[in-house]
């Protein structure tokens, strides 16, 4: 089954032209020469190059407010297998939504979106959220937090602790607790724990990060090797560049893989063997395995940067989903 886009706002008809156009060059390169990476069905051929697409043109706008307007434009529909209610949270000092199944059991997730710390396409996460939140079985919070260029590392980071806080203060069991995220919320989930870690915080049971970054001072070989996934080395480099300085890309806050990784919490971590982020979570899952920590990596080949989009859409994205439901089953089993 293929991702339906819907094109909303000031860029729609722009959207709508890009979209058709990689359609349909994805569709001509699929049936000329084959799929761009072999396990790939129709679903992941077509999204990955309407994505890139929609990134590529949003990154030539001037503006970070220009390019998150660009891509609020366009939302790709993954269904959800079952209802999930979406509520604005009530709580005056953070922002963010609540993915509530229908009968979660006693489990909270604190979910970091990702988007190079720039962006947050609510609309496309609020496709995504459910799927997430009926995989853990859990009340998720999806955080809204602060954006660079304007708010610069820590903000985002500080943000992510103080909503961790306010949900001890409202009375969430840290033991029935897991905090999770995508690619900068992967980032900021592996940072997160340490910092809770050291200030005597009670930790999460659990940390989930999908395709973190866990590097900023050091450029692996994969970043650049970009030809499958749907964000480029230099889209990385820029959110790098608008989220932290140059001085302070090897704190251990900004680049999680210089952490001291002991005491902290079982982490999971999922993936694609085919994204520009993959050196580098690899090397992150060498350095925590020297430290003894409790981390466990799980790579797909072929696949490409929060492959979990595609949701039931894919064979790959099915199982990784399946997956984090077992790992959470596993450390916070139900009552």
């Amino acid at each position: 089954m293929l991702p339906v886009p819907r094109f909303r706002g000031p860029y729609r008809h722009k959207c709508r032209r890009i979209c058709s156009l990689a359609i349909a060059r994805a569709t001509a390169h699929r049936l000329s020469l084959g799929a761009r990476r072999k396990s790939w069905n129709w679903a992941v051929e077509v999204g990955t190059a309407v994505i890139r697409e929609q990134l590529i043109a949003a990154f030539k706008l001037p503006t970070a407010e220009e390019q998150r307007k660009f891509l609020d434009c366009m939302v790709l529909e993954v269904p959800a297998p079952q209802k999930v209610a979406r509520e604005e949270a009530v709580e005056s000092n953070f922002r963010g939504t609540w993915f509530l199944p229908e009968k979660p059991v006693d489990r909270t997730l604190l979910y970091l979106h990702g988007g190079g710390f720039a962006c947050y396409p609510k609309e496309s996460y609020a496709e995504f959220l459910p799927l997430i939140a009926l995989a853990a079985n859990a009340r998720t919070f999806a955080l809204d937090y602060r954006l660079a260029p304007e708010h610069p590392f820590p903000a985002a980071l500080d943000d992510a602790r103080r909503a961790y806080l306010c949900l001890l203060e409202l009375g969430v069991d840290p033991r029935r607790m897991v905090v999770g995220g995508d690619s900068a919320g992967g980032n900021m989930t592996l940072s997160l724990l340490p910092q809770l870690r050291d200030a005597g915080i009670p930790l999460p049971a659990l940390g989930i990060a999908l395709s973190p970054a866990t590097e900023f001072d050091v450029e692996r070989p994969s970043l650049h090797h970009d030809e499958a996934d749907w964000i480029t080395g230099r889209m990385a480099e820029t959110w790098r560049d608008w989220y932290c300085r140059e001085e302070e890309r090897g704190d251990p806050r900004v680049s999680p893989i210089h952490a001291d990784m002991r005491g902290l919490p079982p982490i999971y971590i999922q993936a694609g063997e085919a994204e520009i982020l993959y050196d580098s979570i690899v090397a992150f899952a060498e350095e925590a395995k020297r430290q003894s920590a409790d981390v466990t990596l799980e790579a797909w080949e072929d696949m490409n940067h929060v492959f979990q989009f595609f949701g039931y859409n894919a064979p790959q994205s099915s199982a990784a989903l399946k997956r984090i439901t077992e790992v959470i089953e596993q450390h916070l089993p139900s009552a």
